[in-house]
């Protein structure tokens, strides 16, 4: 996970995947990089901005699903 030069020569924001893809119980959230499916899914779509917005997200995605393993994606920030 980082920075790589993109096609355009750019730094570009690497996806978080870490090839351990597992879901969690509600088939929502990957427990491998904490990302939803959403964002998954959309990642190549997404922004610069909005790449590092979910990047922020996944610490504390990652906290929640370790103090309470069945609960994180009810609530998932």
């Amino acid at each position: 996970m980082g920075q790589a030069q993109g096609q355009t020569g750019r730094m570009t924001i690497e996806s978080p995947c870490v090839r351990t893809c597992t879901l969690d119980a509600e088939g929502r959230l990957c427990l491998g990089c904490f990302r939803t499916i959403d964002e998954i899914v959309g990642w190549t779509a997404l922004s610069e901005a909005e790449r590092a917005g979910v990047l922020a997200r996944l610490p504390a995605r990652r906290s929640a699903h370790k103090a309470d393993p069945r609960g994180l994606s009810a609530g998932t920030p």
